[in-house]
């Protein structure tokens, strides 16, 4: 494939704009197309349907009461790691970017439609809809912060922690498929957090080792030379922790 066509389909936020300018030094995007967030209101309602009450108020009260303490303590290392391994988060020209309300919208596949794109990085979006994938010929690829298929869902290095699980504490680019971050694997890559890292720190660790890969996956699918693999033999799916439990592993496994 010579000079593939390739578009960033991603959320507002600092890992988006890393990853574009990260990846924007060695690779010219066709476009940039950034979703609205879900609203709190829609997405609490989802949650709740699909994890019960008593679990999500439990999740809300960890991320109200300990994330802005762990931000607070971690503010500094959390500059460290990104200022150490040369990253930008310089938010991406206005100019550049086509918004979304939504990757499942109308408006967003008759965009991607348009451009017809080779590859699609993903980063940062909410699951994108079957009909969304079956409409298009392209490649997509998503960088996904934990071992798959054993540490699906979010906040995979935490849980691999929590489990003394190291040898799958890492970050994963794979293929993305209908499922929730079940696609093929295209590559992985371990981190090995400090004394200083804590929940809010782990995803960054994360995030500078998958760059590197990402990057590779990109040129491997350009010339194609891609190789794939099933993962990890174990699958799981796992959530955002509460209060409860995140005290409980603090205090009992001095996981932070």
């Amino acid at each position: 494939m010579n000079s593939p066509k390739i578009v960033l389909l991603a959320g507002k936020g600092a890992s988006t704009n890393i990853v574009y300018n990260y990846l924007s030094q060695n690779i010219l995007f066709d476009a940039v197309i950034i979703e609205d967030a879900v609203p709190k209101k829609v997405f609490i309602k989802k949650r709740i349907k699909k994890l019960g009450l008593a679990k999500v108020i439990g999740q809300l009260f960890f991320q109200f009461l300990i994330i802005p303490i762990l931000n607070a303590r971690s503010k500094k290392r959390q500059q460290q790691i990104i200022q150490q391994n040369n990253l930008s988060t310089q938010a991406i020209a206005a100019n550049k970017i086509t918004s979304v309300t939504s990757v499942n919208s109308d408006a967003c596949l008759e965009t991607l439609q348009r451009i017809n794109p080779d590859i699609i990085v993903v980063n940062g979006t909410r699951i994108i809809s079957k009909k969304i994938l079956t409409s298009l010929s392209a490649k997509i690829i998503n960088t996904h912060a934990g071992i798959t298929p054993k540490y699906r869902g979010v906040h995979g290095g935490y849980w691999a922690l929590v489990n003394n699980d190291l040898a799958n504490c890492g970050v994963t680019v794979h293929f993305v498929d209908a499922g929730i971050d079940t696609g093929s694997v295209i590559a992985q890559q371990p981190i090995t957090p400090t004394k200083k890292d804590n929940f809010t720190t782990y995803p960054i660790l994360q995030l500078v080792a998958g760059l590197p890969i990402l990057f590779k996956a990109i040129n491997d699918i350009s010339n194609n030379i891609i190789t794939t693999s099933k993962g990890s033999v174990e699958s799981g799916l796992w959530t955002h922790p509460t209060i409860v439990q995140y005290l409980k592993n603090y205090f009992t496994k001095k996981i932070s």
